[in-house]
């Protein structure tokens, strides 16, 4: 297997004992373009991951509303990080390596280790690497992580699914890599929340407000999302990103990772006791949001699933990096959707209604490419 001189970049705003990034440090390379400019470049070929979106500064309003939605719900969220947490050391123990994908999966990851450190006193190795759609998993970070831990069983873990983009493309990367390096890595993807049915391993199948998907960096890390641009990766470095370091006044993650820790004395029995009746239960995965997202691609004559995002935590994605479209939403009075309806208004957004979903909302990426002159 190939050996890697890499090193765990010194970024973020996370404690190194939380978690070490397997990224190459891009902070002083100018990547950002403005949304408009960025999507007709992605939607004319160039891939998304060449460049990134200037990060969104939500207003006051937004902020305290992701304040108060964490205050309501971070007891639920710490209950589904430790039914998560639970299984994943059932099934893997000591020998686990927590491999979060930047940056949803990183705060997620760092609360599995929480969880796992206060109630079986083991300290799990944690990384966070990049996996890019239509581009594979970052195998230099892979090499190193092998290379620490030659008798560790890797763990990834994400934030949440949409329409199981990534898990397809970490099922593949998996695939490619045991061809490649003779190494056979487990594909399942661990997540707070499973909404397409794309994996075995979730907190909940529910659609609900994961209050980390409500800001960008300033609740992961202060981390960008990862790059991959020849002009500034070579095929021996990892997979690049940024640290924000002008957005420290504003950055809540580690308060964020402290709160939902506080309450996992509250849900631990809970969360053993779910996690039990999950082994002993046929848990099928079928990508159900797929359905979904065909039929409103009929409906709406949208030419490519790519500009179809569902779910909670996707749609917000689309509101606050992409060029939205249109919001369709199942029902607009449930308390997971409130941020979204504001990030509507305050964009000019069509919010459809749209009852017969199965997730509780979508984002519509709007088609600029005709706006091109």
């Amino acid at each position: 297997m190939q050996k890697t001189s890499n090193k765990p970049a010194n970024i973020g705003s996370y404690k190194k004992e939380d978690v070490l990034f397997l990224l190459k440090d891009l902070s002083d390379v100018k990547l950002e373009d403005s949304t408009v400019n960025r999507e007709m470049k992605v939607q004319s070929g160039a891939h998304y991951s060449e460049s990134l979106p200037i990060e969104y500064q939500p207003p006051k309003a937004y902020v305290d509303l992701f304040w108060k939605t964490l205050q309501e719900y971070k007891q639920k969220v710490a209950l589904c990080i430790g039914v998560v947490a639970e299984q994943i050391y059932h099934l893997k123990g000591d020998k686990t390596v927590l491999v979060s994908l930047a940056r949803a999966g990183t705060p997620v990851g760092i609360l599995i280790k929480r969880y796992v450190e206060t109630h079986y006193h083991v300290s799990l190795p944690h990384y966070s690497i990049s996996i890019i759609r239509d581009k594979g998993i970052d195998e230099n970070a892979l090499h190193y992580i092998h290379s620490e831990h030659p008798n560790g069983n890797i763990q990834f873990v994400d934030g949440w699914t949409g329409k199981g983009a990534i898990s397809i493309e970490l099922t593949k990367a998996c695939q490619d890599y045991e061809k490649r390096c003779g190494i056979k890595l487990d594909d399942t993807l661990a997540v707070i929340a499973d909404p397409g049915y794309c994996t075995t391993l979730f907190g909940t199948r529910e659609d609900f407000l994961i209050p980390s998907a409500c800001l960008n960096s300033t609740v992961s890390g202060l981390v960008s999302r990862t790059v991959l641009n020849e002009l500034y990766i070579g095929k021996d470095d990892f997979h690049g990103a940024k640290f924000y370091k002008d957005l420290i006044p504003t950055d809540v993650s580690n308060e964020y990772i402290e709160l939902i820790t506080k309450e996992f004395a509250n849900i631990a029995v809970e969360a053993g006791e779910i996690a039990s009746q999950k082994d002993h239960t046929n848990i099928g995965t079928g990508f159900l949001g797929m359905e979904d997202v065909k039929k409103i691609q009929a409906e709406f004559a949208i030419e490519s699933t790519h500009f179809i995002k569902p779910g909670v935590g996707e749609t917000t994605r689309v509101l606050l990096r992409r060029v939205p479209w249109k919001i369709l939403m199942r029902d607009p009075s449930s308390p997971f959707v409130k941020h979204i309806l504001m990030l509507a208004e305050e964009k000019g957004v069509e919010v459809v209604a749209y009852p017969d979903l199965n997730y509780l909302c979508c984002g519509l990426i709007k088609s600029v490419k005709e706006n091109q002159k």
